[in-house]
């Protein structure tokens, strides 16, 4: 049967990559002209009991360990006034959810495919019944099983749900910084080795330091989806934050990107039809709340793959998967989107900022006992 994975991001590469493992043929179709044909975006936290599970499955866990940076798990949290909240420092062998470019990340699970496996300048206009993909080119191929890993915006997901993402009524403007020790040092020291957030009156600047002397960073605010500010409403708009974390704003490099921030409805369920399925953002789209979306993408990925794999019917497997992921996805992507919309309405407590000690040690828990599920 040939299967088709429409999207070469995190969670449709570890689902291709796991079951090339198992001897089972495959092929993705990606808009991009090349994996590194665009800017991926910022840093991402990997955690033991979802990510890197599925890594270890798609047998990477050496390649991502170069790649990842633990020291990147640690944290600060300021109020406007650039006060210290909350600082929380990581060891450098501090395994819960080590950070990774999203860039290298996908490069990584691309790599590790079999030559050709990514068409790459594949856009897909189009999944018709009977599991028929249309291109912006006009050529079309048809697979028996067609998997929709295409994002938030998916091609295949019409002929499953409804459901469309909603704009959660906040936008992340992203900032930039590069060779940032040198030309930054103020911008550095806010961040630190890992993320810093200034919380305030229902608006957020946030820092991430990533990889090579790059800091990506948001400023979280509640407009209009088609708003498009400058540094001057910026700055007015922030003018209850201290100088130095306003210069957030002013020092940027380049252009100001508005992300309005998209979710669909959770928890979201359809009724299961062969031949098709999905996985990550075009399954469960959330607010970026918590880190999941990635990680669940991946784990979905995975999961699927090995149900694939395990038999005797792709359909049965597939109807498996989506159980275990549709119960698992709906809470937490539920949980994500009404922390967004509660934050930025201004009920943030600082009390309410989780432990992040225990989180770490509530993942490497949840990950043994997945684990030991799995293989009892």
């Amino acid at each position: 049967m040939e299967i088709a994975i429409i999207g070469a991001g995190p969670g449709g590469l570890a689902c291709a990559r796991v079951l090339q493992l198992h001897g089972i043929d495959v092929t993705v179709y990606d808009a991009d002209a090349s994996v590194t044909a665009r800017d991926q975006g910022g840093t991402l936290d990997i955690h033991a009991d979802t990510g890197q599970i599925a890594l270890a499955d798609a047998g990477l866990t050496t390649e991502f360990a170069a790649l990842a940076r633990p020291e990147s798990q640690s944290k600060r949290m300021l109020d406007p006034s650039g006060a210290l909240v909350m600082e929380h420092v990581v060891d450098d062998d501090e395994t819960a959810a080590p950070e990774i470019d999203r860039r290298q990340l996908r490069e990584m699970l691309a790599a590790s495919l079999w030559p050709g496996t990514v068409r790459w300048g594949h856009k897909v206009t189009e999944v018709r019944d009977g599991g028929r993909i249309r291109f912006a080119d006009g050529s079309s191929v048809t697979a028996g099983l067609v998997i929709g890993a295409d994002g938030a915006w998916s091609r295949v997901r019409p002929l499953l749900t409804a459901a469309t993402p909603e704009y959660t009524g906040v936008t992340f403007v992203e900032v930039r910084f590069d060779d940032v020790d040198d030309r930054h040092p103020a911008i550095a020291a806010l961040v630190g080795a890992g993320h810093m957030w200034a919380n305030g009156d229902g608006r957020s600047i946030i820092l991430q330091r990533n990889s090579g002397g790059h800091v990506r960073g948001y400023l979280g605010l509640t407009v209009a989806a088609d708003w498009r500010g400058g540094r001057a409403e910026l700055l007015e708009r922030f003018a209850c934050f201290a100088p130095e974390l306003r210069r957030v704003i002013t020092d940027s490099e380049g252009d100001l990107v508005h992300r309005p921030i998209f979710a669909l409805p959770a928890p979201l369920t359809w009724p299961h039809r062969p031949g098709l399925t999905l996985l990550g953002d075009a399954a469960h789209l959330m607010a970026p709340f918590g880190g999941e979306g990635v990680n669940l993408a991946l784990l979905d990925g995975a999961e699927l793959a090995r149900e694939i794999a395990a038999g005797p019917a792709p359909d049965e497997a597939v109807l498996r998967y989506e159980r275990r992921m549709l119960a698992r996805s709906g809470p937490v992507a539920a949980g994500a989107n009404a922390a967004i919309k509660e934050f930025f309405e201004g009920a943030f407590d600082p009390a309410d900022v989780p432990d992040f000690a225990e989180e770490a040690e509530r993942w490497k828990r949840n990950a043994a006992e997945y684990l030991a599920a799995r293989d009892s």
